[in-house]
């Protein structure tokens, strides 16, 4: 039995095995010892973090400020800079809505690309509505963003660029630290969505001149309903308009009492990613080089681009064979998905395969693998096999028909 073919215990009393994880771009299982670290938090210490004229309260405070320090020490920033929220789309909209607003000022214009996160592109379409102009760069065959586009694009009145820093769905890492050093000249802010890449390559929100970043806690193996928007402080100070009122938590711009459990969590997930980014790096390449190896065999296609990617990404399509039906063929044995799952009940193609030049028939025939940290060799010989057995199955299924 792999490592996640965990055995539970069904109220008949039988035992099933649950199917091999590998949607870890969607989610990722909780780590033992950000669960531990939660625990107390959710029991015992229960007091509000804005409450400290007494020692429950305190303690919860303090809790909050060592959780800052640590998701800050994962991207060289200060803990001051730190904002938490309830995940990447919320960090998404306080950035992207409360820089054009706090800037308006200055101009009405804003840079994205094609392939952004639907929390992007759909707050763009939201600030469209209100007047704002919005550039959405198109993308390479292999999902990137050139920097002299992004160069190009900048005019007098535009206040902001959010280029993502890398994809959720074909795992290409964007050039932020090209766009960074264009931006910063250009006197213009840079908001990046971190989400997919945090806790998984290395960041430097000071080297990058990145001023606005969302992160989320749950694609580093954190749980769920958490995340955090960097705001640079300084060199330059940055400041944006708060999206929500009441309360004055985070400084104003995320009123609400704080999910203490939850931003323990983070902090817990931060620190651990930190430490593992190197030996995991090296195991999921390791891991990915000998999937595409296979998946080539078998007459697939790696999207992507491929090197510069996300090591724990694989994303394949196989001609002639709908991805939907490679997944529920597997999904007694391997759990992997179509693409983005932040979209939820989505029946029109991927926006960012489209992008890429896929057409439709071939954008329907993709799968998407992510590994995670609780992977291990076997679940990857597993995943190897049954895969190949199901591409076999349905393209036999084809012929006959």
């Amino acid at each position: 039995m792999t490592a996640q073919e965990a055995e539970v215990v069904s109220r008949s009393g039988k035992t099933n095995k649950r199917p091999v994880y590998f949607d870890n771009h969607a989610t990722t299982r909780p780590d033992p010892l950000v669960v531990e670290a939660m625990m107390p938090y959710l029991t015992e210490l229960y007091g509000n973090a804005s409450s400290t004229d007494h020692v429950h309260g305190h303690d919860a405070a303090e809790a909050v400020e060592k959780a800052r320090r640590h998701v800050a020490a994962l991207v060289n920033a200060r803990p001051n800079e730190i904002v938490f929220t309830s995940g990447a789309t919320e960090s998404n909209n306080m950035a992207i809505v409360g820089a054009m607003e706090r800037y308006r000022g200055k101009g009405d214009h804003m840079v994205t690309c094609e392939t952004e996160h639907k929390a992007v592109l759909d707050t763009a379409r939201h600030l469209e509505r209100k007047g704002i102009r919005v550039t959405y760069l198109p993308v390479d065959e292999w999902g990137v963003v050139e920097p002299k586009a992004v160069c190009d694009a900048i005019g007098d009145r535009t206040v902001l660029v959010s280029i993502m820093a890398a994809n959720n769905e074909i795992g290409t890492i964007l050039n932020i630290e090209a766009i960074g050093n264009i931006t910063r000249k250009a006197s213009v802010l840079f908001h990046t969505d971190a989400a997919q890449a945090a806790g998984h390559i290395p960041i430097d929100v000071k080297a990058m001149n990145i001023d606005l970043m969302s992160l989320s806690a749950h694609k580093m193996h954190g749980p769920k309903g958490i995340g955090g928007l960097y705001v640079r402080g300084a060199s330059p100070r940055v400041t944006i308009v708060p999206i929500l009122q009441g309360g004055g938590q985070e400084k104003g711009l995320r009123p609400g009492t704080l999910n203490v459990p939850g931003i323990v969590g983070f902090g817990k997930a931060a620190h651990l990613a930190q430490a593992n980014i190197p030996k995991n790096t090296k195991k999921f390449i390791k891991w990915a080089t000998k999937i595409r190896r296979e998946v080539e065999a078998m007459g697939g296609t790696v999207i992507g681009h491929p090197n510069r990617r996300l090591a724990h990404n694989v994303c394949v399509m196989f001609p002639g064979i709908d991805g939907k039906a490679i997944i529920n063929t597997v999904s007694n044995k391997l759990a992997i998905s179509a693409s983005s799952a932040c979209t939820v009940q989505a029946v029109e193609p991927s926006h960012v395969l489209l992008a890429i030049g896929l057409s439709k028939e071939d954008v329907h025939s993709a799968v998407r693998i992510g590994l995670g940290r609780f992977n291990n060799s076997a679940d990857i010989d597993l995943l190897i096999s049954v895969i190949a057995s199901a591409v076999q199955h349905l393209r036999d299924n084809v012929s006959q028909t």
